[in-house]
């Protein structure tokens, strides 16, 4: 089965997620316009980046209702740090962008630059990983149908509601694949 995955292009760190999905052996494509979704996925993912930055480009663009009819129709999303963002119903002293994901958001929960920082921790389903923190969010409340798969030092960082996963730190940033494997594994195949 041949497995492609779409990144969206706009802004943040899209082109390391499109390594990271190559590493794995699959199919990914940039995400820069609207026609883009004219190309078949299995599955779409969101980079970090400035939620504010890409929110207003997505609008701009013409691509926000776009993006948001697709995950709602079933297409499986994958968001780390400022996608985690886009993707949540909430956001404590911020705008809702996609709202597709029953969590509340808290922007810039870890501080600014200087609050970024890198651990290793569990990852339910995966294991023990690296997470690379940077100027991330973390999840403050999840609905009823959100498994959480990773909390560090007490916030949530990892969640998933049906095929939607989300991520406060960058897994694309680290020699890792396996965030990315989970998600084209267990949610786009």
């Amino acid at each position: 089965m041949s497995i492609k995955i779409g990144v969206l292009a706009v802004q943040g760190a899209f082109i390391e997620h499109i390594r990271k999905v190559q590493e794995l052996g699959v199919e990914a494509f940039e995400i820069r316009q609207k026609k883009d979704f004219n190309q078949s996925m299995n599955g779409l993912i969101i980079p970090g980046g400035e939620s504010t930055a890409i929110g207003k480009l997505l609008r701009d663009l013409n691509m926000l209702d776009k993006i948001r009819n697709e995950i709602q129709e079933g297409l499986p999303v994958f968001g780390t740090c400022a996608g985690l963002i886009l993707l949540a119903k909430k956001v404590e002293e911020g705008m809702v962008h996609l709202g597709v994901m029953d969590i509340t958001a808290k922007r810039n929960a870890y501080g600014r630059q200087l609050g970024s920082f890198y651990i290793e921790e569990n990852f339910e389903g995966v294991g023990i990983i690296p997470m690379t923190f940077i100027r991330a969010p973390y999840i403050t409340q999840v609905g009823d149908k959100v498994k959480i798969l990773s909390v560090v030092n007490g916030h949530i960082v990892a969640a998933q509601e049906k095929n939607r996963l989300v991520t406060s730190f960058h897994p694309e940033l680290t020699e890792s694949t396996k965030v990315h494997q989970y998600f084209i594994e267990k949610l786009c195949i």
